[in-house]
């Protein structure tokens, strides 16, 4: 095997892989039907610390977890340090296994107040954030950070981004996952597997993820091979892919390629049907309906007829109509068919 398995603290991580947070998408429906056929770890979307705090519209359900839905964890983005640490005791009380701060975001929502990605410009603030979220939590439950290579690709950017890791491991944190693009790029161009090749000579003892242009199994596979990182954050790839996990594994077991088979008309049922009912149960059928359409279209690219399957699924407003597509596209089941070349589309990897 040309696998390691991963701790993050005492999270004992089977198989170097982790759904990463999408907004608008790692929901727990999506997170359960990727662990049912896999995935050993996920990360919620980035949840803003003031909402947390004030108990905002939508609080439970963006927080809510149950007993399958471990180990998680629970990814904070907030500008002020002082208010993370108290949001990250909101996590930890509600269950959550690890707290994750956000610095790679690079959506700009507060007009000048840097938060997520926009931190690397503001090292003070950075640093004093790394260091209250750490010290507000007991020593039993892990911190990690999700960070960009670089704010951009100047000298200084990349020397800031490099003593901000340092903090964290030397405060205490258990992990880093490094998205291979600057906040500059946002999720354009290409990530940097080299940047990430070269970081993980440089803290061989310290566990680092990456994050960046990882669309199917083999991907996530060459990422580990080809820099050495200790495990993979699989982001866009997952969407409407949770069988991902599962075809990954088993290349980490030597499967050839070759062999690997796409998920069967009636198995892309099975998760389709699953997904809905974990959605309306978490959002309500009517929210459910409009959220889980473009999960829909994106499970559609593995169906023999993707497009008639896509403009299905682009009308559905209910259960019944969710029902219907299955009926009339996935009631006869045969086998399924590969994507073509990854579509890099700019689902936000971040707070909404």
């Amino acid at each position: 095997m040309i696998f390691r398995p991963v701790n993050i603290g005492p999270v004992h991580l089977p198989y170097p892989l982790m759904q990463a947070g999408l907004a608008g998408y790692s929901d727990r429906a999506m997170r359960l039907v990727a662990r049912r056929r896999g995935c050993p770890y996920a990360v919620t979307e980035a949840l803003l610390d003031v909402i947390l705090l004030n108990g905002g519209k939508g609080l439970k359900q963006s927080i809510d977890i149950n007993d399958e839905d471990h180990p998680i964890a629970g990814q904070l983005i907030g500008s002020e340090p002082k208010q993370m640490a108290r949001a990250a005791t909101i996590l930890s009380s509600a269950g959550y296994d690890v707290i994750d701060v956000n610095l790679a975001c690079p959506v700009k929502k507060i007009r000048n107040k840097a938060r997520g990605g926009h931190l690397l410009s503001d090292e003070s603030t950075a640093i004093d954030m790394l260091k209250a979220v750490r010290d507000a939590l007991p020593a039993r439950v892990p911190t990690t950070l999700k960070i960009r290579r670089a704010y951009d690709d100047s000298a200084e950017s990349h020397e800031i981004a490099e003593r901000l890791l340092h903090t964290a491991f030397s405060c205490g944190y258990a992990a880093a996952a490094v998205h291979a693009r600057t906040v500059e790029q946002k999720y354009g161009g290409k990530a940097s597997w080299d940047f990430l090749r070269k970081l993980k000579r440089r803290y061989p003892d310290n566990i680092i993820f990456g994050s960046g242009d990882v669309f199917d199994a083999a991907s996530a596979v060459a990422m580990l091979k080809k820099t050495g990182v200790d495990g993979v954050w699989i982001a866009r790839g997952a969407i409407g892919n949770p069988w991902i996990f599962q075809h990954a594994i088993q290349l980490l077991n030597g499967v050839d390629e070759a062999l690997l088979n796409p998920p069967t008309v009636h198995e892309q049922r099975e998760a389709l049907m699953e997904h809905f009912l974990e959605a309306m149960q978490i959002h309500g059928e009517q929210l459910a309906g409009r959220r889980m359409r473009k999960m829909g279209i994106r499970y559609a690219r593995f169906h023999p007829e993707s497009q008639r399957v896509k403009d299905a699924f682009i009308n559905v407003l209910s259960l019944r109509d969710w029902q219907k597509v299955l009926d009339q596209y996935y009631k006869v089941d045969g086998p399924g068919v590969w994507p073509g070349a990854a579509t890099v589309d700019l689902v936000n990897e971040c707070a909404a």
